[in-house]
Formats: structure tokens, sequence, C-alpha cells
């Protein structure tokens, strides 16, 4: 039985952890409430705290008192990070809410997790995705990957691209009349978590000690200590302290001239459910070198981008070889990047999209 908002738009959203969490699934929940909230829907937030994917007993307990003493029959989207890790509760929610799984990308395709863990992930999901009467996913290989791995009906499954800013931005470098003897600025995106391939980047750019480039990584650095602890490292052991900056969390302002800088995007990141900085990454203008793992290849088309297999060094190396050495490579793919920016949804078409989803719930 399906039920909906319509009429009233009133929702209850509800995500693990800080909702400004600088990620791009937080990102994406943001710019959902915000412009959901814009259109007139009366939201009401509800965080779950820390601990997910993997909450402890108290964790759980406190999910429960917040969320079965809600107003019943409002629909309520979930993260699917919460989700997916309480599905003796989604059973208990259903009963008296419409539930909706947001996914990013299922859990147990997280990067690093021991086959123990995967099972467990793998099982509560699958549960927790048996008690919802829609799922929402960021792209379509999600989507793809819910049906064949987790046997989610595609009748209940609704695709919901991030979108993009689409502002006036200076020309990108790549088309620029830049000195041919500066250093190529090579900029990566990402929280610096095993997922993202940061030591399969360091380790290919120790093989080009003898071409002009520098790195500059943007990103959340207290998300797993152990691979930020592991980059400090490798950047240490191939002495690439003076080429490769860590930089941390970092602001809109800061990232934009981050952006405007660069000369190539690259983050060989091991499974995307979507890959927003990409996205973002080539509104800019910029090529991109990326992999083949998960939803990439439909967010990076060969026009705009560079793809290897995950953990391919040799594949990596070549391709970041190809695209320092050669200005008007970049150039081509830079053009192409653009124009597969001027097609891609923007934020107004996402959140439009999002809210013509829960208005399809038919009341029940």
């Amino acid at each position: 039985m399906r039920s909906g908002a319509g009429k009233n738009k009133q929702l209850i959203f509800v995500y693990p952890g800080d909702l400004d969490t600088p990620t791009g699934g937080y990102a994406y929940d943001r710019r959902m409430i915000g412009g959901l909230k814009h259109l007139g829907w009366q939201i009401q937030l509800i965080s779950l705290g820390d601990g997910y994917p993997f909450p402890n007993h108290t964790q759980v307990e406190y999910a429960r008192d917040a969320l079965l003493n809600l107003p019943s029959g409002v629909p309520m989207v979930v993260d699917g990070l919460a989700l997916g890790a309480l599905p003796h509760l989604a059973l208990e929610l259903a009963k008296r809410y419409p539930l909706i799984a947001l996914i990013h990308h299922p859990l147990a395709f997280e990067f690093g997790l021991s086959d123990q863990e995967r099972t467990l992930l793998k099982q509560s999901e699958t549960q927790s995705l048996q008690q919802v009467v829609q799922v929402i996913a960021n792209s379509s290989s999600t989507a793809r990957d819910l049906n064949q791995h987790y046997g989610v009906a595609p009748e209940i499954m609704d695709v919901v691209l991030p979108g993009t800013d689409r502002i006036c931005r200076p020309e990108p470098r790549a088309l620029s009349n830049r000195d041919v003897l500066d250093p190529v600025n090579l900029l990566s995106v990402g929280s610096i978590i095993l997922r993202k391939g940061f030591h399969d980047l360091i380790a290919a750019l120790a093989q080009l000690l003898d071409l002009p480039w520098t790195l500059s990584i943007a990103g959340d650095t207290s998300r797993n200590a152990a691979a930020y602890e592991r980059l400090l490292m490798d950047i240490n052991h191939f002495h690439l302290e003076d080429r490769v900056h860590v930089m941390g969390t970092v602001s809109n302002e800061e990232l934009e001239t981050l952006y405007t800088k660069a000369d190539l995007f690259v983050l060989p990141s091991i499974f995307e459910g979507y890959g927003m900085v990409y996205a973002e990454a080539m509104a800019y203008g910029l090529p991109i070198i990326a992999t083949t793992g998960g939803a990439i290849p439909d967010t990076v088309p060969q026009e705009a981008g560079l793809l290897v297999e995950p953990g391919d060094i040799t594949a990596l190396i070549s391709a970041l070889k190809t695209l320092i050495q050669d200005p008007s490579y970049r150039a081509r793919l830079s053009r192409g990047a653009l124009k597969v920016a001027g097609q891609q949804p923007t934020w107004e078409d996402a959140v439009a999209r999002f809210a013509a989803v829960l208005d399809g719930l038919s009341p029940s």
C-alpha cells in the first residue's frame, strides 16, 4: 500500500550524523531539503546521530524513540546510510509511515569492509529495503545494483540525478593561453577514505616526477584516520611534499578558486554511486581522469575524460602522462566536459524531479 504527501506537502527527512558533513551524499541531501522547502514542503529534519552504518544498541534505541513518536501517515525519507543499518526498526516504521529510501550507493559496496561486515550490511540493507514503498536512487547505476543485488523492484524505484550549478565561470585554463612551461595543476576533491583511491594516485604520480605537475587535494581528513595517515605516509615516502598539497576541508569560495585554477581533475575512486565531484569539475570545464568504478562511466562519458579500471596503476600512470604532456588533448576534453555539463540537470531540475516522485505516491 502506497501513501503520499501530495496536497499538504509534509515530509519527515531522516539522516545519520551531521547534515553539514562535507560529502557528496550530504550535499545531495541538503540540496533536496532546501529545494523542497522552497517549493513549499514542510520538512521535519531528524538526525539519528553518529555510529552509522554500524550503530550500537544505544544508538538504535535512540533512533526508535526519535522516529516512532512522530505523526503517523507523513511520508518519511530515510537516507540509506541509516536505513540500511536498521532493518528491524524499518519494519516498525513501515506500519506508521510511507517509508522512502534515499540510496546514494549500497552500504555493502563500500571499499575496505571485511567479508563479515559486507555480509551483514547486505543482509540488513536487503531487509530494510523490503519495507519501503519507494526507493530514490541517485543514478541509474545505483538503481541497477539495487535491482540486481537487492531484489528491489523497478516499479518502486526512481532515479533522481544530482544537479550542478550553472553559473558564468572564467574560461578553463585548459582552453586559455597559459604558459606551457607552467606546472599542470591537478585537482582532487573527496573525503580522505580508502574508496577514493588516493593511494593509487600518489603511487602513480611518484612515477612521473620528470613531468611538470602539482596536485591539490581538498576533502575531509577526519572520516578515516588510517586512510589519512596512509596518504601522508605515501607523500613522505615518495618525497612529494613540495608537489602534493593536502588542504583538508575548504570553503565553497576556496573550492571554486581551486576548480578555476586547475588544469585537470583526477580522482581514481574505486566505486561511486554517482560521483558528484566529477559532474562539478566538468561544469568548470575540467578534463577528467577517473575510473570505471560504479556509476562513473555514466557520469563521465568518453568525450570528457579518460577512465581506467579501478586499481590499475599502470593505466593511471599512462592517462596522467598523456594529459599532462598534451595540452591540446586537455583542451579537447575540456570542451567535451562543458558540453556534457550543459546536458546535466541543474539542482532546480533535480529538486523538481524529487518533488514529482513524492507527489506521485498515490494516496492509500
